[in-house]
């Protein structure tokens, strides 16, 4: 009766005395060396130096987890700026103690702002290439480290489903329930290793790099699409809706989509790469 529900209660770190070991933050690592060595092999078939390669992976790791704390504290926590404004930058919290809690609270809209900003100061400051062209590439790696992210939420039993009703699902015991719910965060990771493998295919095995814009577009269009159907299975994050209304996450994924369709169908470069 209860094959397809899985009772999950792991442990969210390992105790080191001086430092709690975060298996969140290893995910985020995970995803940053695997997304390095992927971008090592693209930019070794570009012929740029590795100079530059070292330059865009402290770019891409400054813009990404910036942006990716803004945007959840803007998005679906605004009171941390004045109940706890340190702890948006920094991996500790100090409203009602002192406590090292890793990098948590993390949204993939400022994310993806984050790196769009890097990219381009990355590409005034070093490359001097094309925003797009670096765009193109560095989404490639992006959507591998997708999958780590939230892989990472479902260890951490955060951004849940809601619940299936039915024996099917899983149930979070770390939040203290007993009824299982949608694993979205699963359901998402699996998706995006399809995107990943999209992006792979078309840069390696197709001309497309060559139509700036399209990679990039299509990064948007796979991702966001992906984000706007698993949310219909999510868990509303901190903020009231009306159950037929799009929630915070479908509605920031919109303008997403129709970048990405407009990058991969209509945008003409000004100028053509060297």
């Amino acid at each position: 009766m209860f094959l397809l529900q899985i009772d999950w209660d792991p442990i969210k770190f390992l105790d080191l005395g001086f430092f709690k070991l975060h298996f969140y933050s290893l995910m985020w690592i995970a995803a940053f060396l695997l997304g390095f060595q992927i971008t090592k092999r693209i930019y070794k078939n570009e012929g740029q130096s590795e100079e530059s390669l070292d330059s865009l992976f402290i770019y891409s790791v400054l813009g990404i987890m910036l942006g990716a704390r803004l945007g959840h504290v803007i998005f679906y926590q605004p009171e941390l700026i004045t109940e706890d404004f340190f702890s948006i930058f920094l991996p500790f919290k100090f409203a009602g103690g002192f406590e090292f809690t890793g990098f948590q609270g993390l949204a993939s809209h400022g994310a993806a702002i984050g790196m769009i900003i890097s990219m381009y100061l990355y590409n005034k400051k070093v490359l001097n290439k094309s925003v797009i062209w670096i765009l193109d590439r560095v989404v490639i790696p992006v959507a591998s480290g997708a999958v780590f992210v939230r892989i990472g939420n479902f260890i951490n039993s955060e951004i849940i489903g809601k619940y299936t009703g039915s024996d099917f699902g899983v149930v979070f015991k770390q939040l203290g329930e007993t009824e299982p719910r949608h694993p979205a965060q699963l359901y998402e990771a699996f998706c995006y290793i399809f995107v990943f493998l999209a992006l792979f295919y078309f840069y390696w095995k197709t001309k497309k790099s060559e139509q700036q814009g399209f990679l990039f577009g299509l990064f948007l269009v796979l991702l966001w699409t992906v984000r706007f159907f698993v949310e219909f299975v999510k868990e509303a994050q901190n903020i009231e809706r009306a159950e037929w209304a799009l929630n915070t996450g479908q509605l920031l994924s919109i303008p997403f989509i129709l970048i990405g369709l407009y990058f991969m169908f209509m945008y003409k470069p000004k100028t053509k790469l060297s």
